[in-house]
């Protein structure tokens, strides 16, 4: 076994930890205001539309040269 795999283990369940703890602390403190609510769901919109604009190769950069 890999002596590094337990610490791997322990660094992303203490990220995934930091993720959920952070997220429900956002949600304790939007809950009771319109305005924050609405600003982070305006966030999180502008954060996945950037995200599936960048996941596409560019058809531009698209060559059959490439990937061989």
């Amino acid at each position: 076994m890999n002596r590094l795999t337990p610490l791997a283990a322990l660094a992303v369940g203490a990220t995934a930890a930091g993720a959920v703890g952070s997220f429900v602390g956002l949600a304790r403190a939007v809950a009771g205001n319109a305005a924050a609510l609405a600003t982070v769901g305006l966030v999180a919109l502008v954060v996945v539309s950037l995200g599936g604009l960048g996941s596409a190769p560019s058809r531009a950069l698209s060559t059959p040269y490439w990937g061989r």
